[in-house]
């Protein structure tokens, strides 16, 4: 690839640190100055707490190891309250033991004690030579992204299998903050180079509608917080908080920028690589290469086919990203012959599209019984004949016992799959993603469908700034979607709606439906949870009844939830 990719990068600042602080941490990471980095902590148990916090972290995780982990570790403080002689000595020796591995690694890291000839040699032969994929699966590495698109993010994780993600979230963590006196969006050069009159002035429109988001997102903050705050006066502040971040996040575009860790092995990274090092949008051709520097450089045996420029890889790559590109004529001559037939205008959140028989899902039930070996054939023709009551009694006696959502249900629920078309702001869409087990298919981000506006901010009169802010945005996708339709998605906020499409079976609907309808929920996708189940109990009544499904609502997500958890840490340490 001879493109200069260096353009696309999105801006970043790097934490600066001491000559002392480098020598605590450099060797645990891949690098400390570059937004993309490997982390290559030993100990599951540390590299997991680190790369967790991701999520409510507002800093680097490279400076969050060093602040949080290493010099705790090396400086411990005696804890009159908890620390008695044993473990106050414990400390001590741990402290001398880190200071001893951290002098180790700068005279023999990693990359030199752990570059194993044989094992190279292993991979290079059975991987890059023979194909062999399923061994690839038995390596892993956490990689971390520290400021990149939603648009970006949400390309990489789409990919649903062998990587886990945890990303920046817009709940814990406010997004008024500038950095470097920029606030934290992702503008394509791309933009800048459209020469014609209208066009020349996009660069500058797009970023000014951005600014503005960014400047009604942090205005809004403190006065919904003190509308809360009267009306609520009995809530604690970090709960107000929260609410208010949630409510404003639909403010926040596509192109906001966002820390992400992942969690993945070789052949899903290689997956990772292959879908973006050819994708039409800059930022992920630039994110997927640097993805495959980084991890070329830390293990080179596993990624060699993605190092192979041949024309077999580039076409390969090619026709991976051009998976969406290629039906753009024959999918507007269908828009075009659905709008001469007068389109339905069906703006349905939420509409099933098809489903399977019950039946599928009682003759498992019955074909897994223990002692039972008749065909499935012969018992699904039994199940037909049987009456309500009987069918009723048979799901009734699978899922006796179950009374917590954490106890999952049986595999038989996964004989029947229902396809759900489902109309949600893109902020929700973001939490449902998550779900794997099932195919999502969505449409591409856009404002042809409008945008959401929260109760809270209606009936608090701070809607005003907000739809104005949101429709200057939508101003502008307009006019970037007529030049390029995968560049206006930056043009996009969370609040902005989008269609797509969940293909799943009955045992996801218990888990996703249970799941995301507890008190702990954002109120725009508990309510499509909701709906969701509405329609499911017309379908499956004798299943649905058996269902956790919370169809309450609430007035504030995770109220009281640090009482909770300390309740259940006091319990734990009981033990």
């Amino acid at each position: 690839m001879d493109e200069n990719l260096q353009r696309y990068a999105p801006p970043f600042v790097a934490d600066e640190y001491s000559a002392k602080e480098r020598y605590l941490i450099e060797p645990f990471f891949s690098n400390l100055d570059q937004s993309v980095y490997l982390a290559l902590i030993p100990d599951p148990e540390l590299v997991g707490a680190l790369m967790s916090r991701a999520s409510r972290a507002t800093g680097d995780l490279r400076t969050i190891f060093l602040r949080d982990y290493i010099k705790p570790m090396l400086h411990p403080v005696f804890d009159k309250e908890k620390d008695t002689e044993a473990t106050w000595q414990e400390k001590l020796d741990q402290a001398s033991e880190m200071w001893a591995f951290i002098d180790f690694l700068h005279v023999h890291p990693f990359s030199k004690i752990f570059a194993n000839k044989r094992a190279r040699d292993f991979y290079t032969k059975w991987l890059a030579q023979y194909g062999d994929d399923s061994i690839a699966q038995m390596t892993g590495m956490h990689l971390v992204f520290a400021n990149i698109s939603q648009i970006t993010i949400k390309h990489f994780e789409d990919q649903r299998i062998g990587l886990a993600p945890i990303e920046q979230s817009t709940r814990y963590v406010p997004y008024d903050t500038k950095v470097a006196g920029r606030y934290r969006y992702y503008t394509d050069p791309d933009l800048d180079n459209d020469t014609s009159l209208e066009g020349s002035y996009l660069f500058e429109e797009f970023e000014a509608a951005n600014e503005l988001l960014f400047e009604t997102y942090s205005e809004l903050i403190p006065q919904l917080k003190s509308w809360l705050t009267e009306k609520y006066p009995e809530v604690k502040a970090n709960d107000i908080e929260k609410k208010a971040f949630d409510s404003l996040r639909g403010l926040l575009p596509m192109g906001t920028q966002s820390q992400v860790a992942f969690y993945g092995n070789a052949q899903a990274f290689e997956h990772l690589i292959n879908r973006g090092q050819e994708h039409p949008l800059g930022e992920i051709r630039w994110a997927a290469n640097r993805v495959r520097e980084e991890l070329s450089q830390r293990t080179p045996s596993l990624f060699r086919r993605v190092n192979d420029d041949s024309e077999k890889s580039v076409h390969y790559q090619k026709y991976l990203a051009g998976k969406t590109e290629r039906l753009r004529h024959e999918s507007l001559e269908i828009t075009d012959m659905i709008m001469t037939g007068g389109a339905s205008e069906d703006r349905s959140e939420v509409k099933i599209i098809d489903h399977d028989p019950i039946e599928k899902i009682i003759t498992a039930m019955i074909y897994s019984t223990a002692d039972y070996h008749e065909s499935w054939q012969d018992t699904y023709q039994q199940v037909l004949a049987m009456n309500e009551k009987q069918r009723d009694i048979i799901i009734t006696k699978y899922l006796s016992g179950r009374n917590e959502r954490w106890m999952k249900i049986g595999r038989a629920f996964e004989m029947s799959y229902v396809t759900i078309e489902i109309m949600m702001n893109i902020g929700a869409w973001r939490d449902l993603h998550r779900h794997r087990m099932l195919t999502q298919i969505k449409q591409s981000f856009s404002c042809y469908h409008s945008y959401d506006t929260p109760a809270v901010l209606m009936e608090s009169g701070l809607e005003q700034p907000y739809r104005e802010a949101l429709n200057t945005m939508s101003h502008v996708f307009a006019k970037i979607a007529q030049r390029d339709e995968n560049i206006a998605q930056y043009a996009t906020c969370l609040s902005h709606r989008m269609r797509f499409v969940q293909h799943k079976n009955i045992r996801e609907c218990f888990w996703e439906g249970e799941l995301r309808t507890t008190q702990a929920c954002h109120p725009d996708y508990r309510k499509i949870e909701q709906l969701i189940f509405k329609e499911l109990e017309k379908i499956y009544p004798l299943i649905t009844k058996h269902s956790l499904v919370d169809m309450n609502d609430y007035d504030f997500a995770r109220r009281g939830e640090a009482k909770k958890i300390e309740a259940k840490l006091q319990k734990l340490n009981s033990i």
